[in-house]
Parts: C-alpha cells; sequence; structure tokens
C-alpha cells in the first residue's frame, strides 16, 4: 500500500479596505506635516503591529526613534506605537474605528490616538481614560507625544 504525503499550507486572508483618494491624501499630508518630529519618532504609515490585543495596522503611527538596520527589515513591530493615527474611510464605521482606539490600542501600551474625520474636517484626539478631545481647526496639541499639528495645513 502507497501512502502519499500531504503538505498542508497555512494561509491568512486578509481583506484591506480599499484606500479612497482623500484617505491616501491625508496620509501624505499627515506624515509630512510630522516631519518636524522626526528627530524623536519614525513616522511610519501603514506598518502592522503585533500587539497584546492582536494585529494592528494604523493609518499612520508614531514610534519612538530606533536605529536603522537597512539589512534586517521588521515585518510587524512588537512593541506599541506611541500614536497611532486612524482616517475614517467611506466603508468604516465611526464606532469601530472607536472601539478599535478604546479596546484594542489603549489596553496594548498606545499612548494617544487620533481619528481623523476627512468629511467633516475634524481631528478626535483619544487619550487614555479621557474624554475626547475634538480638534476643527487650529492646532492640535498632542499632550503624549508633544506633537502640534495644524489642521488648516492638513485639509487645506
Amino acid at each position: 500500500m502507497q501512502t502519499q504525503a500531504i503538505e498542508i499550507i497555512e494561509t491568512e486572508i486578509v481583506l484591506e479596505e480599499v484606500m479612497s483618494a482623500n484617505h491616501s491624501r491625508l496620509i501624505h499630508r499627515i506624515s509630512v506635516a510630522l516631519l518636524p518630529y522626526e528627530d524623536r519618532y519614525d513616522i511610519m504609515p501603514e506598518l502592522e503591529f503585533e500587539l497584546a490585543a492582536g494585529r494592528l495596522k494604523p493609518d499612520v503611527a508614531l514610534v519612538t526613534r530606533q536605529p536603522y538596520d537597512w539589512e534586517k527589515d521588521i515585518v510587524r513591530y512588537l512593541d506599541p506605537p506611541v500614536t497611532a493615527i486612524e482616517i475614517i474611510s467611506p466603508t468604516q464605521s465611526i464606532d469601530g474605528l472607536i472601539a478599535k482606539i478604546r479596546d484594542d490600542y489603549f489596553s496594548s501600551g498606545v499612548q494617544s490616538a487620533w481619528l481623523v474625520l476627512p468629511a467633516v474636517r475634524i481631528i478626535n484626539l483619544y487619550l487614555p481614560n479621557q474624554p475626547v478631545q475634538v480638534v476643527s481647526s487650529g492646532i492640535l496639541h498632542d499632550p503624549a507625544t508633544g506633537v502640534e499639528l495644524d489642521l488648516t495645513a492638513i485639509f487645506r
């Protein structure tokens, strides 16, 4: 009797939201606006993190500056970002993103999170165990990072 070897390959199916033009534009503008803080933080768009709450991938993350090793890349960071920035897209629910911030990011050690609402040109600033701060004009001040962001430049 002949036996056959069967190889089982584990695969993961990941469904990602299609990125809209405004979503893409805001990732770029926020990343550019954060460049003055590059001496303290690595600005990481679309980087995946393996955290206590699972795999999370903010649109933009601020990570404490680390030395680069161009010969050894990192696919998923194991340490949480200092700040996670989420930009709502037309197919996402605001309730789902707020839950992701409050339940997943903060339980994993993220110190602040921004929820960008392009249609109304608002950024909500979330800090653990504090009420949301709604910033609709002027400067967003993030006390967790010391980052200041001019909304006029972002939503121009």
